[in-house]
């Protein structure tokens, strides 16, 4: 499953199939351990972002990307 979420994940950042990638995963995860979500990021289920992240994902958007 997580070679899985990985090999996606490089190819949707590297693959030129989309004209900009907004990578929430970047912005959520543990850089001690990419696999998973970080301290400040993880809800109960450790699967999905915890209320408060969704702000933090929302601050990572360049706006400039739907700028024509």
């Amino acid at each position: 499953l997580e070679d899985d979420r990985q090999a996606i994940n490089a190819w949707v950042r590297s693959g030129g199939e989309f004209d900009a990638v907004i990578d929430f995963d970047a912005v959520l995860r543990d850089a001690k351990d990419p696999s998973r979500l970080s301290a400040r990021a993880e809800s109960p289920d450790h699967l999905h972002p915890a209320n408060g992240s969704y702000k933090v994902l929302a601050e990572a958007i360049d706006l400039q990307l739907f700028v024509p």
